[in-house]
Order: structure tokens, then C-alpha cells, then sequence
């Protein structure tokens, strides 16, 4: 690839992550390196576990779970959002420093919208991307201006959930 583009898969709906993460494995299956990140999710989803034992995909690793943010005490607030900064400080240090062919960062409008990442700094770093750089980002409501950057919106609506009717996640599935 000459110029990497930047993809948006948003909407409510069921599949953001697993088209996202279907990008890096099929891309890893060409012989791309694949850097994965993820923002305000669990280290004990399913995927974890594959996308670690292919060797064109380095995964970082969430130091610690937190739960949904809006349920959290100021404290918790605080002490994630000087986790995602370092989060987001060593992302930029890996995409810049090191040859990755494709940067995935999952639930990336969550961490933007809440303003657990500096929101001027994402902006500013999609538009100076290394250029070869595939950039998937994905997540509910993404920022007018992350449209603009992009060249795909990918939006999956919700047209059913189990979870309305009360099914929780299930392992295996949704995790």
C-alpha cells in the first residue's frame, strides 16, 4: 500500500469490534504488522486470547478493568483517565517509532467522547499519520471531525438486541 486510509465502524449495533479485528487478522494474513489497541473493555474477551498467538500482531494490554464510565466515583474517573493518557502517550510512540502497517484502536469514540484521551492531540495525529499507516477506529458517535478525517464510515444499526430483552453478554459471543 502506498497511502493507508482511516476507517470508522460506528452505529449501535452488534459488530464494530469483530469487523475491526477481522481487518487486522486479514491484514496480518497478508504479512502486515498490526498494532491492536483497545479502550474501556475487559481483558478477558475471547479475542484476546487468538489475537495474541499471531506473531504480526502485537496487542497492548489493558493494565486494569474498570467498568462502565458512567458508573464510576470521581476517583475511578480520574485514575482511568490517567491510565488511557499513558495509553494513548505509548500508542503514539509505537505508531510513530516502529513499522506498523495497521493501527486498530477499538472503542476509540468512547475514550475520545469522554474525553479520556486528548481529543486536539487524536485529531492532530490522524491528520500527521504515518502515511503508509491503516488506521481502524471504532465505537459509538464518532466526532464530526473523525468523520471528516476518514475515508470510510462503516455505521451498523441495531435493528434487535437480545440485551433489550435482557440477555447479557455471552461469553464466546459478545466477549
Amino acid at each position: 500500500m502506498e497511502k493507508g486510509l482511516i476507517h470508522i465502524y460506528c452505529g449501535d449495533g452488534k459488530g464494530k469490534t469483530s469487523a475491526a479485528i477481522g481487518l487486522a487478522v486479514r491484514a496480518a494474513g497478508n504479512g502486515m504488522k498490526v498494532l491492536f489497541t483497545r479502550f474501556l473493555k475487559t481483558e478477558d474477551s475471547g479475542e484476546l486470547k487468538i489475537l495474541d498467538q499471531i506473531s504480526r500482531i502485537e496487542v497492548i494490554h489493558l493494565k486494569k478493568s474498570f467498568g462502565f464510565y458512567k458508573t464510576l466515583s470521581e476517583q475511578g474517573k480520574k485514575e482511568m483517565s490517567e491510565m488511557y493518557f499513558r495509553l494513548w502517550k505509548e500508542i503514539l510512540v509505537k505508531a510513530r517509532k516502529e513499522e506498523y502497517d495497521v493501527l486498530v484502536m477499538d472503542e476509540f469514540m468512547a475514550a475520545y467522547n469522554y474525553g479520556l484521551i486528548p481529543n486536539e492531540d487524536a485529531i492532530t495525529f490522524l491528520k500527521e499519520k504515518p502515511e503508509r499507516m491503516e488506521i481502524v477506529l471504532t465505537g459509538r458517535n464518532p466526532d464530526e471531525r473523525l468523520i471528516e478525517l476518514a475515508d470510510y464510515v462503516s455505521e451498523i444499526k441495531k435493528r434487535k438486541h437480545p440485551f433489550d430483552r435482557g440477555i447479557y453478554a455471552r461469553k464466546g459471543i459478545e466477549y
